[in-house]
């Protein structure tokens, strides 16, 4: 698209079927296409109504408390010795994270559309806290799916939901992580589709959830525009953030998305080695073994991961929130066209961009955004103290610290 100075800009939005080029779409029983319809027509007209946002950025000043602040990392730019590092604090957002953001936004539309029953999937359990959150502030029954692996690795994140009065649900089919957590939310959603609303957590699933979410998400990279410009005086040299789903980066990314000289970097969850069942890197599957191939997972297309016989592929992330066999569907229109990039990282570079951070400057993140730390300081060394890189900190690592003990345990 060539805007009025004769630039050719890009534009990232789906058409009015979901589709980001060939990704994305609705693949979803029949019983799921007129709710789903019925989803897309409510946010349309709310999209278009003042007072929806007037709602949702009120809350999201007085309840969550944005906007979060934009800190410049000095002891860790000191230690790269190039860039300028600063850090987007959405640990610094009620609940710890950035998916309180989508929560509000889609609790006010369920309280739109009269649906009084929420479910949703977690992984981390991130999402699970801020849907049980938002449901407790607008009094709505709410039951939220969990894998036993996950449940087990954040029985921090499980009595968080439960005193906020959530039901959680242990899922101990499959892997026993998101991938199955979110089957068990569409089964629920199937057998009581007039009184549930779901709530999905991420920029992935069938239309319109991943541009939902991603437009509730993107007031990340409106604040972060706004405040590097008040800060610097001009745009970043790049934006790094972990990509599990996607929805942290993509919010991040969206508003810089037709600035062609800001590059895009996503960082997928290397995990510990490069067979398919070590890692979740969609992007980064080792040549033949299965790996990123094209497919529908969980009502929408694009990278997955599969075995030769493409069945869905086990995967792997100290992380519980990267351990997902697809990735969003923008991010999979992005990465083809070229205008994002995305680098994995292994379990053990999480681990050491964590202690970093911590170490460095009193914060400690959570595992999935620890995953951007190294990779940003990597680049922070090729560029000039004149740059300036942004590094998506979307979650705080309170939920990981019995984690991280059993990894360094593991590792002494």
């Amino acid at each position: 698209m060539q805007a009025a100075d004769g630039v050719n800009r890009l534009v990232s939005e789906p058409d009015e079927f979901g589709h980001w080029g060939r990704y994305g779409g609705r693949y979803v029983p029949e019983t799921l296409v007129a709710p789903l319809e019925e989803m897309t027509a409510e946010f349309m007209r709310a999209q278009g109504d003042a007072s929806f946002w007037e709602e949702f950025h009120e809350l999201l000043r007085d309840f969550s408390g944005r906007p979060t602040p934009l800190f410049r990392a000095h002891r860790l730019t000191e230690y790269a010795g190039g860039a300028q590092i600063f850090l987007k604090r959405e640990d610094l957002s009620h609940t710890g994270s950035h998916k309180i953001n989508n929560a509000v936004g889609q609790a006010l539309l369920a309280r739109r559309m009269g649906k009084r029953r929420i479910i949703a999937e977690t992984g981390a359990g991130q999402h699970g806290v801020a849907t049980a959150t938002v449901c407790a502030l607008f009094g709505l029954k709410c039951i939220i799916y969990m894998g036993a692996e996950d449940v087990r690795r954040q029985a921090l994140n499980v009595f968080r939901m439960r005193l906020l009065g959530a039901e959680v649900v242990t899922v101990n089919a499959g892997t026993r992580t998101l991938k199955d957590a979110i089957n068990e939310a569409l089964r629920d959603w199937v057998t009581n589709v007039h009184e549930t609303y779901y709530l999905l957590g991420s920029a992935l699933g069938p239309h319109p959830y991943p541009l939902m979410v991603r437009e509730f998400q993107s007031v990340i990279g409106r604040e972060a525009r706004e405040q590097i410009l008040q800060r610097t005086g001009k745009l970043p040299s790049a934006l790094v953030a972990c990509v599990g789903g996607g929805s942290n980066a993509i919010g991040l990314f969206h508003p810089f998305i037709a600035d062609g000289q800001v590059r895009l970097i996503g960082v997928e969850a290397g995990g510990r080695g490069e067979l398919l069942g070590q890692h979740a890197a969609r992007f980064h599957a080792a040549p033949g073994s299965g790996g990123h191939l094209e497919g529908v997972l969980h009502g929408t297309r694009s990278y997955v991961l599969q075995d030769e016989g493409g069945q869905i592929a086990t995967t792997h992330s100290v992380s519980a929130g990267l351990d997902y066999a697809a990735v969003g569907p923008e991010h999979a229109y992005l990465h083809d066209n070229g205008r994002a990039e995305y680098l994995s990282a292994t379990d053990d570079e999480a681990l050491q961009g964590l202690k970093l951070c911590a170490e460095r400057e009193g914060i400690i993140p959570a595992l999935e955004s620890s995953h951007a730390i190294l990779p940003a300081l990597n680049l922070a060394k090729r560029l000039t103290k004149n740059d300036a890189i942004i590094v998506n900190l979307s979650g705080r690592g309170d939920k990981d610290v019995q984690l991280i003990a059993s990894a360094e345990d593991t590792t002494a």
